[in-house]
């Protein structure tokens, strides 16, 4: 693969995988696309748990695939968490492995709850 598709494939999974990710966060808000967002977050944990059983808890493919992209373009001291590598990349914020992993499992859950709550328990009018 040359250098040139591995740069274009870093940056596609930068961007691609952080809009996933605020997606995951915040789609809920936005009631066209609260179904897509029960969708994209459900997979996310999902993936997380049930392929992390076979891979390691947290797994996520894009993060496993942006990973083989960044190895082939030299990187060799990547995080395990995609959330603490963004913080890091983007804006220069280096903090300790644990505090990101319980920090995106809170929001994660946490967003999942507001998805349900929002699709399946609309309130009294």
């Amino acid at each position: 693969m040359s250098n040139n598709l591995l740069v274009f494939a870093d940056y596609f999974f930068l961007v691609f995988h952080t809009l996933l990710i605020c997606f995951n966060l915040f789609a809920w808000i936005w009631k066209p696309l609260r179904k897509w967002h029960f969708a994209t977050i459900t997979l996310t944990l999902a993936s997380w748990v049930i392929l992390g059983f076979w891979y390691g808890w947290g797994y996520c493919p894009l993060t496993d695939w942006h990973w083989e992209v960044l190895r082939k373009l030299g990187e060799n001291q990547l995080p395990n968490s995609y959330i603490g590598y963004i913080l890091e990349r983007s804006f220069g914020l280096k903090i300790k492995a644990e505090t990101v992993d319980l920090f995106t499992l809170l929001f994660a859950i946490l967003a999942f709850l507001i998805s349900v709550k929002v699709n399946f328990f609309k309130g009294r009018k």
